[in-house]
């Protein structure tokens, strides 16, 4: 089995090129839950959503998140009513899967279980599984103002200033059920391009997942979303340097040093491998990790898996 570590942005590409290479039921994605927001009375799982949509093959792989084709009409006719209730964009569609979700969670049910309920519905093969049930936020503090992670990278477009990123709820969180049985019966397990900060960051940051990432035997390694210094996408490099990481992926080494055993970085960036072989002790592996067509996608997973296989 492989079990990956996914937030909503870079990961998805490679779970493209993975479901080229093994089976939907061979893989495992533990998401973030820590961008979860409530919107109008709804609340909303963006990470989880696109994995789902993913696996669902109804994803919209132009902005990589809502559902493919979409229609807008209930939003527009929100904006008829106030603006404030439409800088978060939602599909008609992708409402349904937001009112099911709140319906069932005021009706006592749990995140995981929601989350298996929808996959059914969908289709899935994989199993997905959200890091915890538990409330936890991403607090942004910006020279704009205190907002939460959506505002900043939806509303303000991740333009202001990073000064300071805190997680509540995230000291007292536990892992959803079956997250570390899928830590523990991992093959492999593949922390994926995503923001190391707001998306990778909690996940590793709960205490019973990272007690188990550090005991862990199987090979655990990560595909750096930092190519010559900055992110492929969304505002890693902000966030990073905020917590006082370099934006490269020696920070990406740093963050995950504690267990990681190998990393994938671009060929930009090879200059970097044996400073990160010497100090850090762990393996790295040179390849194009910038995806853009299915061959990339596909290639790239190849040669992660080929990687975490020679690790054995």
């Amino acid at each position: 089995m492989i079990t990956l570590l996914s937030g909503g942005t870079g990961t998805p590409k490679l779970i493209e090129g993975l479901r080229h290479v093994v089976k939907d039921e061979e893989l495992t994605v533990i998401v973030n839950t820590a961008d979860d927001v409530w919107w109008n009375g709804l609340y909303i799982s963006p990470d989880i959503d696109t994995i789902l949509y993913l696996f669902a093959n109804i994803l919209d792989t132009d902005k990589y998140w809502g559902i493919r084709g979409d229609t807008f009409h209930a939003l527009n006719q929100l904006s008829k009513y106030s603006a404030e209730w439409t800088w978060f964009s939602i599909g008609d569609r992708d409402l349904a899967t937001h009112i099911i979700r709140t319906y069932l969670l005021k009706k006592g049910y749990k995140l995981h279980e929601i989350v298996k309920y929808l996959s059914e519905k969908m289709h899935v093969k994989a199993t997905i599984l959200p890091m915890s049930n538990d409330r936890v936020e991403t607090i942004v503090k910006t020279n704009k103002g205190t907002m939460n992670i959506q505002e900043y990278l939806v509303r303000f477009k991740a333009e202001p200033e990073v000064y300071e990123i805190k997680f509540p709820g995230l000291e007292k969180a536990k892992p959803a059920p079956g997250v570390i049985e899928a830590i523990e019966r991992a093959d492999m397990l593949i922390i994926g391009p995503s923001n190391p900060v707001n998306s990778i960051g909690p996940i590793i940051s709960l205490k019973k997942v990272k007690e188990k990432l550090t005991r862990l035997k199987a090979p655990i390694i990560a595909v750096s979303p930092i190519i010559s210094g900055k992110p492929v996408s969304g505002p890693a490099d902000k966030f990073m340097r905020a917590l006082g990481y370099e934006p490269s992926p020696i920070g990406i080494v740093e963050i995950y040093k504690e267990f990681l055993d190998g990393i994938v970085i671009d060929v930009v960036d090879r200059s970097l491998a044996k400073v990160i072989m010497d100090k850090y002790k762990v393996k790295v592996k040179v390849a194009n990790t910038i995806m853009v067509t299915l061959k990339d996608k596909v290639k790239l997973a190849e040669e992660v898996l080929d990687f975490a296989k020679r690790m054995k």
